[in-house]
């Protein structure tokens, strides 16, 4: 562990952590692009819209657990560039246990308030009753689905990225072969969609949790050691807390957006779900490498190295805004194409390519924003993550779209997202600023 953390050349180390994060991001993408895929072969824009609503819910799921996961992994990654290994087994611990029963208290509270929740993201007389039956499955897959997060990023802490990338692809290979065989010869619809995805992140949440047994020696699954002080939880929850948000605020804004397309006609929603789907395209590929790099800063910064630390921030934030550049360029251009694999509707197609060319433009700037954040998470920045987690998708996109919305309508609230990014990423560059000169001056 220590010679690849400590000696290992930047580049060798980054990619090593890094890559196996974005296979299971890819594996991940390629998942949602065939869920919409399938789900968009009904050809029914209600249940094609019903389904994008829920979109939120599983963000929530995801946003719960990473108050484990990332909170976790963070102080872990600390932990162990002190060299403060009794202490991380406990607080990996804690982190897998607390998220059981998280998730099983989350599953109780979506199944009672099913009807006011569905009607707040935007489910319509149309859309309803394909929005509950996506919603039902998905609430009740609650717990699995929010533990599979948390070994997932604690075993990388160590070095294990690839176990991590293995454990998290194994069950979404297995939902990409569920997701059709469920939607049309069992004739499930937006259910068996849901059905197979909580499948799927069980079969990830039991191979993550063997993995983490078999191959991590700090890193503990034993619900004895789940016990720790007041002061460790309050520092899993700092910056577990901030990271949930990011997801969270995810799950606001395309709620949002979708509140306010509703307006416009089912076909624009559809077509924003189509847009968001593709856009993971970038998304996640950029949020594998910053999260993928993120044990190597968490430990660089723990064993104060700053030198070292510093040379990474760099190398990460080249990495992000390169790629993020280039791809955006290529899915710009083939814009139209894409959206009409998914539906063959003249609409459909025309009003995605404008969405998705908007929300590509500015991309550079979220790789910077994932730099920033990740960074913030990983030094025990509570305040600067914080702030990033509610800025982009949360404070600063809902008043770009309120005041987009009013001013130029329709238009105004397409442009609301990249506006926020460029905002947010300005945001970022003046925290970092700011805090890390502040240490330095302390």
């Amino acid at each position: 562990m220590e010679e690849l953390f400590e000696r290992a050349p930047i580049p060798r180390a980054y990619f090593k952590l890094a890559l196996p994060v974005v296979l299971a991001m890819v594996a991940s993408m390629i998942y949602n692009l065939a869920d919409t895929f399938f789900v968009s072969q009904t050809q029914n824009t209600n249940l094609v819209a019903g389904v994008a609503l829920c979109t939120p819910l599983f963000s929530l799921l995801i946003a719960l657990g990473d108050i484990f996961g990332l909170g976790g992994s963070s102080l872990i990654s600390r932990l162990l560039g002190e060299k403060a290994y009794a202490t991380s087994s406990r607080v990996s611990s804690f982190c897998l246990y607390g998220a059981v029963v998280i998730g099983l208290a989350t599953t109780v509270v979506l199944l009672v308030f099913r009807r006011p929740i569905l009607q707040l993201l935007g489910a319509t007389t149309a859309t309803y009753a394909y929005a509950k039956q996506f919603y039902s499955i998905m609430a009740i897959g609650a717990m699995p689905i929010i533990v599979s997060i948390v070994p997932g990023n604690l075993i990388r802490t160590e070095g294990f990225a690839t176990q991590s990338m293995i454990g998290t692809m194994v069950g979404t290979v297995i939902t990409i072969i569920l997701d059709p065989l469920l939607i049309f010869p069992l004739g499930m619809g937006a259910a068996g969609a849901a059905l197979a995805t909580v499948i799927g992140y069980t079969i990830s949440a039991m191979i993550l949790v063997g993995l983490t047994k078999r191959y991590c020696q700090v890193i503990s699954i034993d619900v004895k050691q789940s016990r720790i002080n007041g002061g460790l939880i309050r520092q899993v929850l700092f910056i577990g807390i901030p990271g949930s948000i990011t997801n969270l605020m995810q799950a606001f804004g395309t709620t949002i957006l979708n509140r306010y397309l509703v307006d416009y006609g089912p076909t624009r929603v559809a077509a924003m779900g189509i847009v968001l789907k593709v856009y993971m395209i970038v998304m996640l590929v950029m949020v594998g490498f910053a999260f993928g790099a993120q044990p190597l800063i968490g430990y660089t910064f723990g064993a104060k190295n700053m030198a070292r630390f510093k040379k990474i921030l760099h190398f990460d934030l080249m990495v992000e805004v390169v790629y993020a550049l280039v791809l955006a360029i290529i899915l710009m251009v083939f814009a139209p194409q894409i959206i009409g694999l998914f539906l063959h509707n003249t609409a459909v197609v025309t009003a995605g390519t404008y969405m998705l060319r908007a929300f590509l433009l500015t991309t550079p700037f979220v790789g910077a924003i994932l730099v920033y954040t990740t960074v913030f998470q990983s030094t025990g920045k509570a305040s600067g993550a914080f702030i990033m987690s509610i800025a982009r998708q949360g404070a600063v996109f809902y008043l770009a779209i309120v005041i987009g919305a009013h001013v130029a309508g329709y238009h105004g609230v397409i442009w609301a997202q990249p506006i926020a990014d460029v905002l947010t990423c300005v945001i970022g560059w003046g925290l970092a600023r700011y805090l890390f000169n502040r240490r330095n001056r302390d």
